[in-house]
């Protein structure tokens, strides 16, 4: 696996209910990304949605769409949909992305096999998305 995204996420506000049966929290967040493949910001509207309906475990999805230069220099952008599951210790470890562009350079992204991971860092969290195989040039 080789990591083709690094972001860095900046959480902005959090909303949650709780139920007698389940609860949500709504973490709205912005970032930018500073990696071979692109490099940007996320555009305004980027939530992570956590559910956790009693006793299954808490998911995540969170959907967000950023804006800047492929490798190549041009402009473009990438909307990010990204899923976990949290493990027994209420941690998600790993995502399954899923991920849209309309860069010419990056559009094998949108076929190949993804998976990820989130690491804690003090202003959120850092999204690490990588690749099985890639059509990677640098």
């Amino acid at each position: 696996m080789q990591e083709i995204l690094t972001i860095q996420v900046r959480t902005t506000e959090f909303l949650d209910v709780k139920g007698s049966r389940a609860e949500a929290l709504m973490i709205t967040f912005d970032g930018t990304c500073d990696c071979e493949n692109f490099k940007g910001k996320i555009l305004p509207g980027g939530v992570d949605t956590q559910k956790e309906f009693y006793p299954e475990p808490r998911t995540l999805s969170a959907r967000y769409m950023l804006e800047g230069v492929d490798r190549e220099g041009k402009a473009c952008h990438i909307f990010i949909e990204n899923n976990g599951v949290a493990s027994e210790k209420g941690m998600v470890e790993k995502t399954t992305p899923r991920i849209i562009t309309d860069s010419e350079c990056l559009n094998w992204m949108e076929t190949a096999d993804l998976s990820g991971t989130i690491t804690p860092w003090e202003k959120g969290v850092i999204i690490h998305i990588f690749a099985k195989e890639c059509d990677c040039k640098y």
